[in-house]
């Protein structure tokens, strides 16, 4: 019956029937090989309201229902090479009618306008009116680019979030924020616009190798830091984060990240304390994306938590104890990585560029302490490479 719920959108492949033996033998085969087996209880089965949309964790059924309930004229589904190998199946699995599979490249290299052009065009190509379904079945590129995608298609098609990784589903999925990369700066063009439904399946987490993992934990990382101070000191002292209850984790961020946006969709104030290590981050993460040595999305803000923790020292927001203790306890998570923030000249160039500012002025959201933030803080160029000299120093 699966394989009759899914048409691929070229014709050189194996029969359905093999690809699904191969895809399930995969899934499988990358938990058996994993060297991160996490905690996955699978028992919340829990549904946050949002204002124009409901969040899913961990059931199945009321996706299959709500899918059903749309009676949508085509379903498409969005994947990656990853996605398709290791969740396709599980997804497939649970949708009443058939499916067009559109594939795309993983890596924030693809988050571009070309990219869309090529989702458009299979759209186009595959009949889609104005009635479709798009599920985005991936990470925090598909999430973005999909949902851009959807937004633009014919003025709006309807779209569904499948994160899959820690980092979208904490963060990515949760706030209507859709867009792509332009001219090496991040989230350039797009606009901001409610899924028709995000539905969470922290099982995914079980195919992600360490290093994504440990990405997505510094965004539960953020959170404590700029709203929950007690999920900041019980996040910031995990030896292991091999063995945590990520159903509860992933649960209690998306609360967080749902609690902030709803109260400023638009980006207008409060939410702006989301970017907390993100202005440098981001300037990070874009200078060195074409590298030979790029960083995930999670290494660069541990890098923007740390500088900016020390801006937020700097301007006589939070106490020196304070400053020491985030970046010990973020140093020890990531590492210490002093080469990532030269040149500063570069970097400072890539932040006057950050969508945040006004007049030319570098702004910053910064912690007012721990548990609590600031927004709309312009700070000169000059401390911010001070910033960058606290975080190459030694522990």
């Amino acid at each position: 019956m699966t394989s009759q719920l899914l048409k691929s959108e070229s014709s050189d492949h194996d029969t359905m029937y093999n690809k699904f033996i191969d895809i399930r033998y995969s899934f499988c085969q990358k938990l058996i090989d994993s060297s991160i087996f996490i905690q996955i209880k699978l028992i919340f089965n829990e549904k946050i309201h949002c204002k124009n949309y409901s969040i899913h964790i961990n059931n199945w059924k009321a996706f299959s229902e709500f899918t059903d309930s749309l009676a949508p004229s085509n379903v498409f589904v969005l994947v990656d090479e990853n996605t398709e190998k290791y969740c396709l199946l599980h997804l497939v699995e649970n949708l009443h009618t058939e499916a067009q599979i559109i594939r795309i490249p993983s890596g924030e290299q693809n988050k571009t306008i070309q990219t869309c052009q090529h989702v458009w065009t299979r759209l186009m190509q595959h009949g889609a009116d104005r009635h479709p379904l798009l599920i985005h079945l991936g990470g925090g590129v598909i999430g973005d680019l999909g949902g851009f995608c959807a937004a633009t298609y014919m003025r709006g098609i309807r779209f569904i979030q499948v994160p899959t990784t820690l980092l979208s589903q904490v963060d990515a999925s949760v706030g209507g924020k859709l867009g792509v990369d332009h001219m090496g700066f991040k989230n350039m063009v797009g606009l901001i616009q409610d899924p028709t439904a995000v539905f969470i399946f922290t099982e995914f987490l079980q195919t992600l190798p360490f290093e994504q993992m440990r990405s997505g934990y510094a965004e539960l990382l953020k959170h404590g830091l700029i709203a929950d101070k007690k999920a900041w000191e019980n996040l910031s002292v995990k030896m292991d984060l091999k063995n945590l209850d990520f159903e509860e984790l992933v649960y209690e961020s998306v609360i967080i990240k749902k609690n902030v946006t709803e109260q400023d969709p638009y980006e207008k104030g409060l939410r702006k304390i989301l970017n907390f290590g993100h202005t440098i981050g981001h300037a990070v993460e874009s200078y060195w994306m074409d590298s030979s040595t790029p960083l995930l999305h999670g290494e660069a803000i541990a890098i923007g938590m740390v500088s900016e923790a020390f801006l937020s020292y700097r301007v006589g927001k939070i106490s020196e104890n304070d400053l020491f203790d985030i970046r010990t306890s973020i140093m020890r998570i990531y590492g210490h990585h002093p080469k990532y923030v030269k040149p500063s000249s570069d970097l400072i160039k890539i932040m006057r560029g950050d969508k945040k500012n006004i007049s030319g002025n570098i702004r910053f959201a910064l912690l007012e302490s721990v548990g609590q933030a600031c927004y709309d803080i312009q700070v000169q160029p000059e401390v911010i490479e001070e910033s960058f000299v606290f975080y190459k120093e030694k522990i």
